[in-house]
């Protein structure tokens, strides 16, 4: 994958997150990382009060939510319609959750956008990173967000790479995505539409959209 075509216009329908005229605004996902709280606050003061229950902290949920009495929910934040939060999970800000989304068991979010219809169902970690819409997360994947030795994150195209000025980066998921069980996406990891990631696998840089990433090198055309 190229640099040009890990841009926003390149991997998500901004039909299906309430943020998309926020997102338009930028060239890259990445960009937004550091607005999200506020992005959060500046929408959750526009939802419709019939709709949505604020509770102090600035979260915002909708009252279709079904959230379990063992979850943990920190603002800013903005769960959306017919959202499933399931037992411990752990919301620890700067988290807007989509419509249909679930968040599982034990599952960690912080700093992200949640596209509708996401799923992240079983005790993933998900850190400064976009998901889109529908993207999928096997059991236990993670998003890994700092870089060992503390660097600043890189995106690593095929034809150069791009400095981030970010320190905490975790990964960029297109449309559709689904990442298998065990997964690891390393700092300033990028996805594009409709990719399968293996399960166990240990991703850097960018991925195709359409492909079958089986291991580093060795990434298949889905058509």
């Amino acid at each position: 994958m190229k640099i040009k075509e890990t841009k926003i216009r390149e991997l998500y329908d901004l039909s299906h997150t309430i943020a998309g005229e926020y997102l338009e605004q930028y060239e890259f996902p990445w960009e937004i990382l550091p607005h999200i709280g506020e992005i959060i606050r500046e929408l959750g003061k526009k939802l419709p009060e019939e709709e949505y229950e604020y509770r102090d902290g600035d979260v915002w949920i909708h009252k279709s939510v079904k959230v379990a009495p063992t979850a943990s929910i920190t603002g800013p934040a903005i769960i959306g319609k017919d959202t499933e939060i399931r037992q411990c999970a752990f919301i620890r800000g700067s988290a807007l959750v989509g419509e249909g989304a679930v968040v599982g068991n034990s599952t960690e979010l912080k700093n992200v956008i949640l596209f509708d219809k996401v799923q992240v169902p079983h005790y993933n970690y998900v850190g400064d990173s976009v998901l889109g819409y529908k993207a999928h997360m096997g059991a236990g994947s993670i998003t890994s967000n700092v870089r060992s030795d503390k660097a600043l994150v890189k995106v690593h195209g095929e034809d150069q790479d791009m400095e981030t000025g970010l320190k905490k980066f975790g990964a960029m998921l297109g449309d559709e995505v689904e990442v298998g069980c065990g997964s690891v996406l390393n700092p300033g990891t990028v996805i594009g539409k409709n990719t399968n990631i293996y399960p166990l696998s240990s991703v850097r840089g960018c991925v195709d959209k359409d492909s079958i990433y089986k291991k580093q090198g060795e990434v298949a055309e889905k058509y």
